[in-house]
């Protein structure tokens, strides 16, 4: 590995900075909260805990994974892993495999701990990945759970991408079974659907973060990355969180659902929670307001996303997370008519 993985590491980032402004779809704004003019309960009783994979959390979002593999984004991770835990926020570290394959990054994953030794962190790894590397990943960073990546449509578009699949389950019954922590299946920002989710809950996962598009995407950024762009029509390729939640929808009871895929706002976070999630991964919106703003303004922002959340919540006489679910909301007919045609019966007015 070497310096030709490190390259790739940081044209990740810098192509998901590149991209950032580009519009992408986003559903959220197909979901409107009904207002009640008379809230029934006050903002000091208002609680952000939430809890999912076994662990507790004071908010229920968390910085989702990003990067790690090289010294710039080392200095990346350092930066993130301070505010985690300033904010008290979990976090998530890239892909732990460069680390795995090239002793000379570890340290670039390793100062998430060392920046925030009392907090909760997702070690991260790809779905091909035996349960000898997830107990060296989790060991790596004392890390209190194992996120498990799905991106096959990366994968296949990414010059140096894997071409095999089919061994993607067996490999995550394996880990939940034998890791040691909890597992966390989740998306890299295409979507679920409601069979994938039976999937994984047939072979023992119990959280799952649906991922949808509308935030960093893989394709588009594997195929600049690509000397001829030849596959800039999968670029819109997978579904929406908005969709995924749908999709979701008859398993949030048995399940631990987490929505993560271009949530920039604290009522994306919310419509999040009213659909059935336990808690949000952000990720494109947290990195590009540290890069462009600092550590200092970021800090701030997570503040202010806390407090707008809970005057949210008040609004909705939600006086906790888990209340959330019944807040009232109408879905537009996009989103009506996707439910009718997969059949999506746990969504009852569709």
């Amino acid at each position: 590995m070497s310096i030709i993985d490190q390259k790739r590491k940081n044209e990740h980032v810098a192509l998901a900075q590149k991209f950032y402004h580009k519009t992408q779809p986003n559903d959220f704004d197909r979901i409107t909260l009904i207002h009640h003019s008379l809230p029934t309960v006050n903002l000091d009783q208002v609680s952000l805990q939430t809890s999912f994979a076994g662990l507790s959390f004071d908010a229920p979002f968390y910085i989702n994974a990003m990067t790690g593999g090289s010294q710039r984004t080392k200095k990346i991770n350092g930066d993130l892993s301070l505010i985690a835990r300033e904010t008290g926020l979990a976090m998530a570290t890239g892909s732990v495999s460069s680390g795995l394959k090239n002793p000379d990054t570890v340290d670039s994953y390793q100062i998430v701990r060392e920046h925030h030794p009392n907090g909760i962190i997702f070690a991260n790894l790809g779905a091909e990945h035996s349960v000898e590397n997830g107990k060296k990943a989790v060991d790596l960073l004392k890390a209190d759970a194992l996120q498990i990546h799905l991106n096959a449509p990366q994968e296949l578009v990414m010059p140096e991408g894997s071409k095999q699949f089919s061994t993607w389950l067996d490999s995550i019954q394996k880990m939940v079974k034998e890791v040691g922590v909890p597992v966390i299946v989740k998306e890299v920002g295409f979507g679920m659907s409601q069979e994938t989710i039976a999937a994984l809950k047939s072979c023992g996962v119990t959280t799952i973060d649906v991922s949808g598009q509308g935030g960093t995407n893989f394709v588009e950024i594997e195929n600049e990355r690509r000397k001829l762009k030849e596959f800039h029509y999968l670029e819109d390729w997978g579904q929406s969180t908005v969709l995924s939640l749908l999709e979701a929808s008859s398993y949030t009871t048995e399940l631990d659902i987490l929505a993560s895929g271009g949530i920039q706002t604290p009522v994306q976070v919310v419509k999040s929670l009213v659909l059935g999630a336990k808690s949000c991964g952000v990720a494109g919106y947290f990195l590009h307001y540290y890069l462009k703003e600092g550590i200092e303004a970021t800090i701030e922002e997570i503040e202010t996303w806390k407090e707008v959340i809970k005057m949210i919540m008040t609004l909705t006489s939600s006086q906790s997370v888990a209340d959330l679910p019944k807040a009232s909301f109408v879905l537009d007919s996009y989103l009506v008519n996707w439910c009718q045609q997969r059949q999506l019966t746990a969504i009852p007015f569709c």
